[in-house]
């Protein structure tokens, strides 16, 4: 594994709950927009900027999906994702409550300008490394064969002979400093113009980065985490407005917008909606881990994908429609969660295969696949 994809594997579980401390969709900056904003939007627009951000959601999670079944088939230990165990997914809504009021805190006591600075390097770190990873994949396909692609390494020890440590042993190609280089580019852009277009490219490169890189062991860890945060999001939403705040001050791209004024004003557009990524990434990894469940029955079908990705679309129109209707922040996971599990778990009731769903476990496929090997390896000996 590269030391960018380590980076980014080690990154989304403090990330995940920062972007789903921000996740109510939307509205958290809606109320803003359609209530105290003097400008209203028109219904093109309106339709426009909800369409966009629907279908920048729907994105990262079908190709994220489809990334986290590479993952998963790699026999390279090293080469695995971050695995979110039952017990993680328990203290998941715990750790993003005390990450959310700790945010709201510091905003009250601190600067909003400081923070948000520092925020920004942060992000702009963390974007650059996100967004590289992303294009590799894509880079590597139309690279054109006539540059070599050159190996480099950057080596940094301390002492001497024996005891000689590695401080630093970052391997990378040629295709990966290309990808660094375009993506140090958007972080620039990002950093000095904080621009709704590049807000949008770290933002989608962060949940698809999520989505790849986050697995759920099996469904019922699944389903704790999305039910822990189903309670979670409807308790800071509708219960304080320490979601609300937090999510107006923060500047960072932790959220996907889209101008609703962009046919009055184009690139230049200021009226925004938005959709948090914690409302991207957490059905998301839920969907991966159905769609690597497909793949597991071996039946060349992708029954639960589709459905649970059906059922995401629909929840989160549903989610969009309520919250144009009354004009109020909406916990996006309240009508997220229930589509997302409910859909495949009566799919499978239908098809006979609930206890073949909940019995699926990664950890376990993986164990499977080392006494494989061992014993092949077993019998080429003997």
């Amino acid at each position: 594994m590269s030391e960018v994809e380590k980076a980014i594997a080690s990154a989304p579980e403090p990330i995940a709950a920062l972007l789903d401390a921000l996740n109510a969709t939307d509205s958290n900056g809606t109320e803003a927009l359609n209530v105290t904003a003097k400008f209203v939007a028109t219904p093109e627009g309106t339709a426009l900027a909800y369409g966009s951000l629907v279908l920048m959601a729907l994105v990262p999670i079908f190709f994220g999906a489809l990334r986290s079944v590479a993952c998963s088939k790699s026999k390279n230990a090293s080469d695995m994702p971050e695995t979110i165990t039952s017990r993680d997914a328990a203290r998941f809504p715990i750790i993003a409550s005390c990450t959310l009021f700790g945010l709201y805190l510091f905003f009250k006591v601190f600067s909003q300008e400081y923070i948000n600075l520092l925020l920004s390097v942060y992000f702009f770190v963390l974007g650059v490394l996100a967004l590289s990873h992303t294009l590799s994949p894509l880079l590597s396909r139309v690279f054109p064969a006539s540059i070599p692609n050159k190996q480099y390494q950057l080596l940094f020890t301390q002492g001497v002979a024996e005891a000689k440590e590695d401080i630093i042993n970052y391997e990378f190609d040629t295709n990966t400093l290309v990808c660094l280089l375009a993506s140090g580019v958007v972080g620039v852009w990002y950093v000095l113009k904080k621009h709704w277009i590049a807000n949008n490219l770290f933002g989608l490169a962060f949940a698809l980065n999520g989505v790849e890189l986050l697995h759920l062991n099996n469904v019922s860890t699944g389903c704790i985490l999305l039910g822990g945060l189903f309670v979670y999001d409807i308790f800071w939403v509708f219960g304080t407005n320490v979601m609300v705040t937090v999510a107006k001050s923060f500047e960072a791209p932790i959220k996907l917008v889209f101008p609703q004024d962009l046919l009055e004003k184009g690139l230049e557009a200021s009226n925004f909606a938005m959709l948090g990524l914690g409302d991207i990434v957490i059905p998301g990894i839920f969907i991966a881990l159905l769609l690597r469940f497909d793949v597991s029955l071996k039946k060349n079908s992708r029954t639960y994908f589709y459905s649970s990705f059906l059922a995401y679309i629909l929840g989160l129109g549903l989610t969009i429609f309520i919250m144009h209707t009354f004009k109020h922040a909406q916990p996006a996971l309240l009508y997220l969660v229930p589509a997302c599990v409910g859909l495949p778990v009566l799919v499978a009731l239908c098809k006979g295969e609930f206890t073949e769903m909940f019995r699926y476990e990664e950890s376990c496929e993986e164990e499977v696949l080392a006494k494989d090997d061992s014993s092949e390896t077993l019998k080429k000996d003997q």
